[in-house]
């Protein structure tokens, strides 16, 4: 970090700040605070969604995903663009006809207190974590990587984004949220051509693609219907489906984003952008991992991405065996080089060499044994160390390779994403505390003002709750994993309730609510004893099911529910 990236980074994070405070100072009331007026066109309700799902947890992790485990990954949304079909034409419609200011205002009306009240609660617990993370998911790695304290990192984060979104309610997420993006963006973009850059130079796109091809990171889609397999075209259109339906249409984070379009339209027009742009935008971010990893096949590479773990064995007794390993990692990095520049020698003549090719997966093969033999000295030196380095990859490549101001502009990008995607957080988790659970439970009225210094108060509440969640987190096989997984736990009760109000009338509000207990309880069961108990890669169901499951069986429990009750009225009326 140089002086120049310092200047770029500050400059850039305080004016997205100080702009999103001043343009939206002095909310006149809780419609403004949440709703915002409902002025925000459509334009913007597209790239305040898409800013809201792409956190920091998106550009650390998922460039890291690609470069372990390749493209694959994509498969997770395929279900996305058929999911914002399905809001625009039921959701969309149904919230504003009631004018709701959360998704759970609907519940009451549809079902009653404790069904709303049930949804809110499982909202808030599971945003709350998800809020958490995407404080410290660039805090971890800011701290790793710059030196500095984890603590202070998410205390510095959390007060950032607290500061605008205290003052401005939603009105000031979609204003910064315009600015984040095209901060996230332009960052990706000119990284993205960096690495094509630095390749060597009678490298093309055709020949790295050859590369990563060579290596398996260009499995895009695989339609195995092995239910322990993490990423498949099957999981993904519908477990991911499942999951995109109850965050896009469900989760008040998003919800309150499209909520405060000018009209049905517009908020259909938003989410429609979301739809046909969510899919490239993941898939690019994924190629630009997959790129990071054809620039390592000629660029030495660390033993492990996480330099806290260099550290740990330096000072224990194991370093000697370390620097072992990364003798051998060097020099099977210099074969790399040369089998790799053979390689693209050959390409260039129109002829794949299936030996070379079958070189290059052995070598890959041999350096994974080597990355995993470096894991066991990691955990003999300190058995608490986290060995998965994921979250690292595209980090190390920024600090290691890119010139002076680009570093700057990358460590705003990562910061950037945390703030938009942490804002909706804390904007829907003060909304829903205010509106769902303060409001409906107080016993006299209270004056608009009231309830907007509330809706204020619960936004600060609920922003030191989430740096607390970010001092204690700890990080999972992959970050961007770990938040799905949070969001899979829940989503497929909230949304099984709210497909049930929407589809089905005859189901009323007693055997929803005891559908969505025993659902929720089963889900838990079912999470803990098929994969939470296993080691990763070794669990007996891919969680991306658990939506499904979730949403399948507190409708087809509701039906059941339901008709026993029915049954037992009318025994009733005929005795």
């Amino acid at each position: 970090m140089q002086l120049f990236d310092w200047i770029v980074l500050i400059v850039t994070l305080l004016f997205i700040v100080i702009y999103g405070a001043w343009k939206t100072k002095g909310s006149k009331n809780v419609e403004d605070f949440i709703l915002g007026g409902n002025e925000t066109p459509w334009y913007v309700v597209g790239l305040s969604v898409m800013a809201t799902q792409a956190s920091a947890i998106t550009f650390l992790s998922t460039p890291g995903q690609a470069y372990h485990d390749g493209m694959g990954f994509v498969q997770f949304y395929f279900g996305l663009p058929i999911a914002m079909v399905v809001i625009c034409v039921t959701f969309i419609p149904i919230y504003h006809k009631y004018k709701v200011y959360t998704a759970y205002e609907y519940l009451e009306k549809r079902f009653d207190l404790k069904t709303r009240s049930l949804a809110a609660i499982l909202f808030l617990f599971q945003r709350g974590l998800g809020t958490g993370l995407t404080i410290y998911a660039p805090a971890i790695i800011l701290s790793a990587i710059l030196g500095w304290n984890l603590t202070i990192m998410n205390i510095i984060i959390g007060l950032l984004v607290i500061i605008y979104t205290f003052s401005g309610g939603t009105k000031a997420v979609n204003v910064t949220q315009k600015q984040q993006m095209f901060v996230i963006m332009s960052g990706m973009l000119i990284t993205f051509f960096l690495i094509l850059h630095y390749l060597p130079n009678d490298m093309t796109f055709s020949n790295a693609m050859h590369i990563a091809g060579a290596n398996d990171k260009m499995n895009i889609v695989s339609f195995s219907t092995d239910p322990e397999e993490k990423y498949t075209f099957w999981s993904g259109i519908t477990g991911g489906f499942f999951l995109a339906l109850a965050y896009f249409g469900t989760d008040q984070s998003q919800v309150g984003r499209y909520l405060s379009g000018k009209s049905v339209r517009e908020s259909q027009m938003g989410l429609i952008m979301n739809g046909l742009l969510k899919v490239p935008m993941q898939f690019f971010i994924l190629l630009t991992g997959v790129m990071v990893f054809v620039f390592f096949q000629f660029n030495p590479v660390p033993l492990n991405f996480n330099p806290n773990n260099k550290i740990i064995v330096e000072k224990s007794q194991y370093k000697g065996e370390y620097h072992v390993l990364e003798k051998k990692l060097d020099a099977l990095s210099e074969d790399k080089k040369v089998i790799n520049l053979l390689y693209i020698d050959q390409l260039n003549q129109d002829y794949d060499n299936p030996i070379l090719r079958k070189e290059l997966v052995a070598l890959s093969n041999k350096e994974k044994d080597l990355r995993d033999r470096a894991k066991e000295i990691i955990l003999k030196a300190d058995i608490h160390s986290e060995t998965n380095d994921k979250d690292y990859v595209f980090f190390h490549f920024i600090l290691n390779y890119l010139p002076k101001g680009l570093i700057g502009l990358l460590l705003a990008v990562i910061i950037s994403a945390a703030m938009s995607s942490n804002a909706s957080g804390l904007n829907a988790l003060a909304s829903t505390t205010a509106i769902d659970i303060y409001k409906r439970n107080l016993k006299e009225e209270k004056s608009e003002k009231h309830y907007l210094n509330a809706t204020k108060f619960f936004t600060l509440v609920w922003g030191i709750i989430a740096i607390l969640f970010a001092c204690i987190g700890t990080l999972f096989e992959n970050l961007i994993q770990l938040v799905n997984i949070i969001g899979s736990i829940f989503y497929g009760t909230v949304l099984g309730i709210f497909l049930v109000g929407f589809y089905i009338k005859q189901v009323h509000a007693k055997a929803i609510f005891s559908s969505a207990i025993f659902s929720q309880l089963t889900i838990f069961i079912i999470y803990y004893f098929a994969i939470y108990i296993y080691p990763s890669g070794e669990e007996k169901l891919g969680y991306l099911w658990l939506n499904f499951i979730g949403a399948m069986l507190t409708i087809v429990i509701s039906l059941l529910l339901q008709w026993t009750i029915f049954r037992k009225q009318k025994e009733l009326i005929i005795n």
